[in-house]
């Protein structure tokens, strides 16, 4: 399991996801606010968060992050949906960036947003991702 450290990390990290082009909006305000119930993260903690940003600290679990690269996917679908812009290469880029970061293989971050088409809502099943890193990783 990840510590209060890597927790904090992980929202803040979504949080300037959906802060990267513009403010966050409502619908991905509350989504965020469900992670980090999730995360067990206070609401407090996570209002300083959108303030105050702490360092990125890169999770050592290979499955933790694909979850969080999973939360990124969502995020963006989100923002795509139903926010202002409706640039789908703005988000696949910063998508395929952060993927990059978490030192996710670009293999497996080219095949997941090319396979988000194939899907309603843009949203590629939990197991169909784990697979697709899977067999990256492998």
């Amino acid at each position: 399991m990840i510590n209060r450290v890597e927790k904090l990390s992980l929202l803040s990290e979504m949080i300037a996801f959906a802060k990267y082009d513009k403010d966050i909006q409502n619908i991905e305000y509350n989504f965020l606010l469900g992670v980090a119930k999730q995360l067990e993260i206070t609401r407090e903690d996570f209002e300083y968060l959108i303030e105050h940003p702490v360092t990125y600290t890169h999770l050592k679990s290979h499955s933790e992050r694909i979850v969080q690269f999973h939360r990124l996917v969502l995020l963006m679908n989100i923002e795509q949906e139903y926010g202002e812009e409706n640039n789908n290469s703005t988000g696949a880029i910063k998508l395929y960036n952060f993927g990059l970061r978490m030192g996710l293989s670009h293999e497996s971050i080219t095949k997941v947003l090319y396979l988000m088409e194939s899907f309603p809502n843009k949203i590629v099943p939990p197991d169909v991702l784990i697979d697709i890193f899977k067999t990256q990783y492998n």
